[in-house]
């Protein structure tokens, strides 16, 4: 194996992408492969190798069109209202139903609604009959010989029924270009596998394989190759031997143990090492014994970027057919977007209706989080040569979920509850036509998106420190003038979450103020924090005295794993989510958690629905479940401005 020559550059993925694609195909990897014959039946999803010409017409014989009589139009010349005409059942009229063939010498049909029955055997019409009226003449639909469908053309479900009309019974497609998937790494173990502190389940294989097969092609997934480049060439050159694709997951990048562009070399051509994406920069683009090979990186939100940037175009161009393109649409970002200049970011986003609006809200950006991809409804992207997008600026969205699913999504934006999800998971079992999108990102920070009309409604739990009441206060100060409906839906119990056996022996909150503890916190304008400034400020702490004050997550679950992971000691939350971590819990006060909801929208079905769901029996039960909560007040009204 040569010496490592690793490196990685800042192509812009436009760019990248046409390189690759200009190399594969000057030395034809992007060639179809042999045609293979398939039963038209099951030729669904196919695309067709060679334009497909009709055997028979449709239909092969003149057949009638309408029940009735079958005549010859020229004996009916002259028939009217005055004058009119009677025919004799069997010489020259006789009876048809719709589809059966005329008899000979006949070429009209005559409506059975037309016909007057005067005796028997014998029939009276009062308008003559126009040549081939209601009659299907011989290749009405299709000829013989025309081409029913051309060359590249995937096959839809109404196709089928063409060809089979056309008397085609089999067709010629191009083959499934076969993908090969290699995951690789020491730290990677198959689903299912007892997990110690270092191994990473091999989900990513699996996404990509059914990305694939999405796309029109199959995918082989060939296990898991260890970090050895010895063992990665191995791996490739069976790969290469018998798919038309190969793509390699993780090991892109430049580590110590990142060895797919060396191997890449080592067999044949690197084209392009690193593209100017955010996530996704460590790609590999490169070519071995005329086949297409693509590192993937590790994250699973850069792996499906990735993929969709490089690995669809080559995985359509082999089935002669370019990708289609998403829909797109304007949109208002809900919360300021900071982005480093110099690459494209792409950043996946829920999306809401509210009023004229189409809200954007922001998903986490990490890589490695594929709950995101889970959650998007669209991708943002942000140009290279942009810092960032403010918040209320109008943006471009890719969607991946349609307008109309959407329109019917209520929009919260505020302060994180668990119940919030059984929420959503009722609102979708109930009303399948529904959704909920919810953005946790502090209840002022909420309460500031009802004001700027960006949200249907806001998760709410602010304790005014002067009067002790929650909320209220808070939205006659902030929304003046806004009508809104403030709605309960629960009480809950805030609390310190410690790990079991509480091993720094945390009792309230003045000891967070001991140097040995280590504190998380909830992000400015959460409700939680400012619970936490208010008891502060109650037993004379400074925020200076707290380790870890500065230490910052957006919902109560992301705090409860920092304290179970060990990375902090303490944390400020629920009880329903140091219960689901099976973390120890000290009681600091019960607060009252609220939905505010923009009296706008209050009547109108994407808001009648939740309000449904909060007051059904199910929800009650499931968010009692959870533990920590009061539901005495849940769907009452607290307070309308």
């Amino acid at each position: 194996m040569p010496k490592r020559n690793v490196y990685l550059e800042d192509r812009p993925w436009p760019e990248a992408l046409e390189r690759w694609l200009e190399h594969l195909e000057g030395v034809g990897a992007l060639a179809p492969g042999p045609p293979e014959v398939v039963a038209a039946e099951r030729a669904v999803g196919r695309v067709t190798a060679e334009p497909v010409f009709a055997r028979l017409s449709s239909p092969h014989y003149h057949s009638a069109a309408m029940d009735g009589l079958a005549v010859q139009a020229a004996a009916t010349f002259g028939a009217s209202e005055v004058t009119p005409l009677r025919l004799r059942l069997g010489a020259e009229a006789f009876p048809v139903d719709t589809g059966d063939p005329l008899p000979p010498g006949c070429d009209a049909v005559i409506m059975i609604e037309d016909v007057h029955f005067v005796e028997p055997g014998v029939v009276e019409i009062v308008a003559p009959a126009v040549p081939w009226q209601h009659v299907r003449v011989v290749g009405e639909d299709i000829v013989a010989t025309e081409m029913i469908l051309p060359a590249h053309h995937r096959l839809r479900p109404v196709d089928i029924g063409g060809l089979l009309a056309g008397g085609v019974t089999e067709v010629a497609v191009l083959a499934r270009p076969r993908v090969a998937v290699i995951a690789t790494g020491d730290e990677v173990v198959e689903p299912g596998s007892a997990l110690e502190p270092g191994h990473v389940v091999d989900y990513n294989s699996r996404v990509l394989a059914a990305l694939v097969e999405e796309w029109g092609g199959t995918a082989t997934r060939m296990g898991i190759v260890r970090d050895d480049p010895e063992a990665l060439a191995a791996a490739v050159r069976r790969a290469v031997s018998d798919h038309r694709v190969v793509a390699l997951i993780a090991g892109s990048s430049a580590g110590r143990e990142d060895f797919t562009a060396e191997v890449l070399r080592s067999l044949g051509n690197v084209l392009v090492h690193g593209v100017a994406t955010r996530p996704g920069k460590p790609v590999v683009l490169g070519e071995v014994a005329g086949r297409p090979v693509m590192g993937v990186p590790g994250y699973p939100v850069s792996a499906v970027l990735a993929a969709e940037l490089f690995l669809k175009p080559v995985v359509f161009r082999l089935q002669g057919r370019v990708p289609p393109a998403r829909p797109r649409t304007a949109a208002v970002l809900s919360r300021r977007l900071v982005s480093a200049m110099g690459v494209e970011e792409f950043v996946r986003v829920k999306l809401g209706q509210v009023g004229e609006k189409l809200i954007a809200t922001p998903l986490a950006r990490g890589a490695g989080l594929i709950t995101s991809l889970i959650r998007a409804d669209g991708i943002l992207r942000i140009p290279a040569a942009a810092e960032g997008v403010e918040a209320g600026q109008r943006v471009e969205v890719e969607l991946l979920r349609s307008p109309e699913e959407i329109a019917q999504t209520v929009v919260v934006i505020g302060s994180h509850d668990l119940a919030l999800d059984v929420l959503a998971d009722l609102l979708k079992r109930k009303y399948p036509e529904a959704g909920l999108s919810s953005a946790h990102v502090g209840s002022m920070a909420g309460l500031l998106a009802l004001r700027r009309g960006e949200a249907h409604a806001a998760g709410t739990h602010l304790l005014d420190e002067e009067t002790g009441e929650y909320n209220v206060p808070y939205l006659r100060r902030l929304l003046p003038g806004t009508p809104v409906v403030l709605v309960n839906l629960a009480y809950r119990e805030q609390g310190l979450m410690v790990r079991p056996g509480n091993p720094k022996g945390i009792h309230d909150i003045s000891d967070l103020a001991r140097p040995e503890v280590r504190f998380v916190n909830r992000q400015k304008g959460a409700g939680t924090r400012v619970l936490l400034d208010y008891k502060l400020k109650q037993l004379g702490l400074s925020p200076d005295q707290i380790r870890g004050y500065e230490n910052e997550e957006f919902t109560h679950m992301a705090v409860a794993v920092a304290v179970a992971s060990g990375r902090a000691d303490a944390g400020l939350g629920i009880l329903a989510a140091a219960r689901a971590l099976n973390l120890e819990f000290i009681p600091v006060l019960q607060e009252r958690y609220d939905l505010c909801f923009l009296k706008a929208y209050w009547d109108r079905p994407v808001v009648r629905r939740v309000m449904d769901v909060v007051n059904s029996a199910e929800f009650r039960e499931r968010v009692a479940a959870l533990g920590g909560y009061d539901l005495r007040d849940c769907g009452r009204v607290m307070w309308e401005s």
